[in-house]
């Protein structure tokens, strides 16, 4: 049994915080927001009331937090983990940030004498709760190897992509291809309803043809095809538009760094910024079949 801090316990974090539990893991739980911590608990994790709460006595630290302003506060703030972890902790930090922080997250980690890895996932909240996850790691070998113990009850693949910061590299350029494919999903769908195609029929067609993708076989956006989807659920989100928006705003950014173009992901990037500007961030991604509709009306959403 290791004794695991777990810090942010939301979507993704209540339910890949849960399997370590079912490992048999003491996982102690903080968030911010009380209702998170209520139901992590009702998961099997400890909750706690603080940052250091959670971390005293920790063997390792996980952070699932939404945006790198809040991994470097939660490590370096008064009474966040640097303040309060012993020595020799290792600490995973499995949020969607930018390079640069994962950059220092590692440096700061190092000179203050604690092991750190880039930990990034994919799979959404069915891989969380299905314990599907992939996993990407980036770190020291050694410290990756003590990852890979660790995420294994969360994951279906974890993967040991390179040295510090090639994990959440490989992230974000996973995720700028996954935006992509949702452009041409929400593109695809939208001009094969338009030219009189049955949504079920063609969705059999590109399933096992050429415009396959995980995006078409798992979020398909038109409402009766493929279980699980938002379009099922009015768009309500399972990877949210402000999230994707994020993550592909990242790439972009990498990519403007490294000097490549990458015009199909700004152009989705804008799509989803289209979408928060018109007050829908907290919608599914793939409501930005929208951008692709004559009238901008969408099967199986409501307008709100």
């Amino acid at each position: 049994m290791t004794s695991i801090a777990w810090i942010g316990l939301g979507n993704m974090g209540s339910r890949m915080s849960a399997h370590l539990v079912d490992a048999g893991h003491e996982v102690r739980g903080f968030d911010v927001v009380d209702a998170f911590r209520e139901a992590a608990g009702a998961r099997g994790i400890v909750p706690v009331g603080s940052v250091g709460e959670a971390v005293d006595g920790a063997e390792v630290v996980i952070l699932s937090l939404p945006k790198g302003e809040h991994v470097r506060a939660v490590l370096a703030g008064d009474g966040g983990v640097f303040a309060h972890a012993a020595p020799g902790t290792l600490i995973l930090d499995t949020s969607t940030v930018d390079l640069e922080t994962s950059a220092w997250s590692h440096s700061e980690s190092r000179s203050r004498g604690f092991r750190f890895v880039d930990s990034p996932v994919s799979g959404g909240i069915q891989g969380a709760e299905a314990a599907t996850l992939a996993f990407m790691l980036g770190g020291e070998s050694a410290d990756v190897e003590a990852a890979t113990a660790i995420v294994t009850p969360m994951a279906g693949n974890v993967l040991a992509v390179g040295e510090a910061t090639h994990g959440i590299a490989a992230k974000l350029v996973n995720n700028m291809m996954l935006g992509v494919s949702i452009l041409a999903m929400s593109e695809g769908a939208t001009l094969a309803k338009h030219l009189g195609l049955d949504a079920q029929s063609f969705f059999d067609v590109a399933r096992v043809s050429s415009g396959d993708s995980w995006a078409v076989r798992t979020w398909y956006p038109v409402p009766g095809v493929v279980p699980g989807a938002a379009a099922n659920a009015n768009f309500d989100a399972s990877f949210s538009a402000m999230l994707c928006h994020k993550d592909v705003e990242l790439a972009v950014a990498g990519a403007a760094a490294a000097g490549v173009e990458v015009p199909a992901a700004t152009l989705i990037r804008d799509q989803l910024q289209r979408l928060l500007d018109d007050g829908f961030g907290g919608k599914d991604c793939t409501l930005v079949i929208r951008e692709a509709s004559p009238d901008g009306t969408v099967d199986g959403w409501d307008g709100r």
